[in-house]
Order: structure tokens, then C-alpha cells, then sequence
């Protein structure tokens, strides 16, 4: 039995019947389909190195606790991996609203929080799978350390032998109330061990400090209203989906020619999409910007392999005003220089774990709060995550994954959100939009694609 972090407990308490915080993947896959019976040995094999996939939520009476993960008693892998098919023609299109319509449905809180579908009668003899996993269990990269788990590395791994799983016993509602009350009572000591192991290193605590007041500092000045857009505003429960792609490669060209990181070339060409998209809605880009939360991970390299959320974040201004792709990429490199140096993602991080100090039910009203203060304000416009994902080829039953696109949720007042997810030298976009209230999320994607290609030719006409 595992308590959840404060953060991980978050999600769960922010989810509601229109924000759906379960975070996923789209992987294409080269034929034929896999047997259920050979997809779901190839997933056991995998689960003794994943408990999480075995254990359920479990909720502390009058929540004087976080919420726990305990085995489930009922594990049943078959509840999980579900089977579908597309209508013919089985293209692009059908693909996209099938996977709106499975990323609408919340997951069962009562049984383990994930299912993989297995979508056939993709064209080219190609077959997908859809993976849905609830953000209180896992963060973006270790969702792709899940991924890499549960896939194999070659196409000829066999499935490894079925070694057999006794759950441990479920908590009784008694036990959860008890183990609570005893945290909360033990908690003020261990806080004050916090302190006094931070006290005997005084230099590395106003080091820290120091970065979490110019943090602060730079949050504080960046987050006044934005201007009123159809971007932001109520949500309805139904998502819209589509994708964008391109190749790290040619990511690497343009930054090697234009200067700045693969991640400014990424923001720069989803300015270019939000531009796009915008103008097409009849909005003014004069002086506007898109604000945008930018998920870091603090995780630690030692780390990796545990399934939790360890990130913070930062936000940027996409420069939408900028009509000129090369200035566009310039002005996003000189802030997000700036935003490097400001400490706002460690500023982030420690507000974050704060949330330990305070208690569950005021952690789990604070957040309540804290959206609908968000929602009010309007403070940030959309969300952009970067996920870094193998760049090897993976494999399900010896078919090769060809292409992998992220899933972010929507939460209000966001109307749309853009995952980035790098996988074999591709780099792919996911975009979620509201039913809706952005029914032309494709003017997005479209304007994405564009942006790469204007960049392309900007490098290829300097480096001659």
C-alpha cells in the first residue's frame, strides 16, 4: 500500500465531468493485428514490472488522508485491453475522432487506472493502439518509461514465464482512517528533521532560496491576464484530436542553422499553428500573444522507472504577433534564455510540494480553487508538453511501432492543448481540443507543419 504524493492526489481531485486527467498515446503499428491471446500475454509479462497496473485507488474516510494504492483483489487483465475497428476507409480521419471518443470517457475508478485499446482496419494494413493511463499515476516521462516497458525492444522477445501474482490483502476503511490519523501525528517530526537537515546546510538553502525568489519574481510579473480569446472559457466533456509531424532531424537542422534548442524550435512552429488558427477565427494578432504552461520534469536521472509525477513548470508567450518565421524563432529563444535563468520552474517545484504541509481535504479545495481562479483570470491560454521518447524502435507481438502521437487532457479554462512526443527520430504533435469550442484544431496542425517547413527553407537559404 502506497500513499499518494500531493501532486499525484491532485489529479484526481481536479478531474471532474469535464476534465478528464487521464494522459495517453496513439502508436501505429505495421500488421497484422496481434491475437488477443498473444497481446495479452505479451502485457503480463510485463505487469510484475509495473505494480501500478495491478493496484486501484483507494479513498481515506473524511479524507484526513491522501489516497492510497492497494492491490486490487479483482485484477482482471481482460478489462483492460479492449478491441475495436474503424469503419472503412480506416484513414486518418476515422482514426482521430475514434480516439476523441475513447479519450472522452473517464476511467473506472474502481479498478485499476488504464486501458490499452487495440484499433484494427487502419488502411495499409496497419493497426493502432491506444493507451489511456490517469495522471495520478503517472507524469509524461514516465508514461514513456511505461511505454517502454510494456513494448518490447526486438521483434523476436518471447514473452517471459507467467510467475504467478498473490495480491496483498485490501485495506480495510478502519486501517485507511487508522494509518492517516498516525501520519498526520508523526508528520510534524518528520517536517522538523526537514528543517534540521536543511539548517546544517545553510549555503545550499540561500542558494536554493535565492533561485526560488527570482523564481517568484519572474511568475509574479508574467502572470496578469491575457487577452480575452476563444481559447479560453467552459468546457464541454466530449474531445476533439488531431496530430502534426515531422523529424528530429530536420529539427536539428534548422537549430543548428537558426541557433537555440530542438524546444524553441518546437514553440516557435506551434506559434505558428496558434497564429494561424487565430487569424482564421477572425481574432486580432496585433501586439497578442499566447500564454502557454511549459511541464518541466524534475525528475532525476535515478529516478526514471518510478511511476509518479515528479514535474513543474514554466510559462511562455508565444509571439503570435510575428508574422516572420526566423523572428518568430528569435524572439522565442531570447525568453525562454530568460525564463532559464529566472528560476521559475524551481520556483514551481518547491510551491508544489508544499502542498505536503497542508491537509488532503485542504489540498483537495485549494485545487478546486486554484482551477477556478485560473478560469477566472485567465492567466494561461493553452498547455505545451515535450516529452522525449526512445529513439529506438519498439515492438507489440513483433510488429514494429512505426509512429507514436501524445495525448494531453484539457483542463478549463483551456480550450486546447499540444503534446510534442519524440519516438525513433520522428516528432509528432498531439492536439487536444474541446468538441465544441474548437472544432478547427486542424488549421492548428496544418499551421504547425507549415511553421517547419518555413524554418527549413529559412536554414536552408542561410546555409548557402
Amino acid at each position: 500500500m502506497n500513499r499518494m504524493s500531493p501532486l499525484d492526489a491532485s489529479f484526481l481531485h481536479i478531474e471532474d465531468d469535464v476534465n478528464h486527467m487521464h494522459i495517453g498515446s496513439v502508436g501505429i503499428f505495421e500488421g497484422p493485428p496481434p491475437s488477443t491471446f498473444d497481446l495479452e500475454a505479451m502485457v503480463a509479462s510485463k505487469l510484475p514490472d509495473v505494480p501500478r497496473y495491478r493496484q486501484k485507488v483507494h479513498f481515506v474516510p473524511l479524507e484526513l488522508g491522501r489516497p492510497v494504492w492497494a492491490d486490487d483483489p479483482n485484477f482482471n487483465l481482460s478489462y483492460h485491453l479492449r478491441r475495436t475497428a474503424l469503419p472503412a476507409p480506416g484513414g486518418t480521419s476515422e482514426l482521430r475522432a475514434l480516439v476523441g471518443r475513447v479519450m472522452a470517457q473517464q476511467l473506472d475508478r474502481a479498478k485499476p487506472l488504464w486501458e490499452m485499446w487495440v484499433v484494427e482496419g487502419l488502411e495499409d494494413d496497419h493497426w493502432a493502439m491506444i493507451s489511456k493511463t490517469h495522471h495520478s499515476m503517472v507524469d509524461g516521462i514516465a508514461g514513456t518509461d511505461l511505454l517502454t516497458t510494456i513494448l518490447d525492444k526486438s521483434p523476436d522477445a518471447a514473452p517471459a514465464p507467467d510467475l504467478g501474482w498473490t495480491p496483498a490483502p485490501e485495506p480495510t476503511r478502519a486501517q485507511l482512517f487508522r494509518d492517516a490519523l498516525t501520519e498526520r501525528v508523526s508528520s510534524p517530526y518528520e517536517q522538523l528533521r526537514a528543517v534540521r537537515a536543511a539548517v546544517r546546510r545553510p549555503r545550499q538553502l540561500v542558494e536554493r532560496a535565492a533561485e526560488i525568489a527570482r523564481g517568484a519574481a519572474s511568475a509574479s510579473g508574467i502572470l496578469r491576464p491575457t487577452q480575452e480569446s476563444a481559447l479560453n472559457g467552459p468546457i464541454g466533456p466530449h474531445r476533439r484530436w488531431a496530430w502534426a509531424r515531422t523529424t528530429l532531424a530536420d529539427v536539428k537542422t534548422v537549430r543548428i542553422a537558426l541557433g537555440g534548442t530542438v524546444n524553441d524550435v518546437v514553440l516557435s512552429v506551434i506559434t505558428r499553428g496558434f497564429r494561424d488558427l487565430l487569424v482564421g477565427r477572425g481574432e486580432d494578432v496585433t501586439d497578442r500573444v499566447v500564454r502557454t504552461l511549459v511541464p518541466v520534469s524534475v525528475r532525476t536521472p535515478g529516478e526514471r522507472g518510478e511511476y509518479n509525477n515528479k514535474v513543474s513548470g514554466i510559462i511562455a508567450e508565444l509571439p503570435v504577433r510575428i508574422e516572420d518565421p526566423y523572428e518568430r524563432l528569435v524572439s522565442i529563444r531570447e525568453q525562454m534564455d530568460k525564463l532559464k535563468e529566472s528560476g521559475m520552474a524551481v520556483a514551481a517545484e518547491v510551491l508544489t510540494s508544499l502542498g505536503g504541509f497542508a491537509p488532503p481535504m485542504l489540498l483537495a479545495l485549494g485545487t478546486r480553487v486554484a482551477t477556478r481562479f485560473a478560469g477566472s483570470s485567465r492567466n494561461v491560454n493553452t498547455v505545451t508538453t515535450n516529452v522525449p521518447g526512445p529513439q529506438f524502435p519498439l515492438y507489440a507481438c513483433g510488429r514494429q511501432m512505426l509512429e507514436a502521437f501524445p495525448y494531453v487532457p484539457l483542463g478549463a479554462p483551456m480550450r486546447i492543448g499540444v503534446a510534442i512526443f519524440s519516438y525513433n527520430g520522428n516528432l509528432s504533435f498531439g492536439v487536444t481540443g474541446d468538441w465544441e469550442s474548437a472544432p478547427d484544431i486542424e488549421v492548428l496542425t496544418r499551421g504547425i507543419e507549415e511553421g517547419m517547413r518555413e524554418l527549413e527553407k529559412v536554414a536552408a537559404e542561410r546555409g548557402n
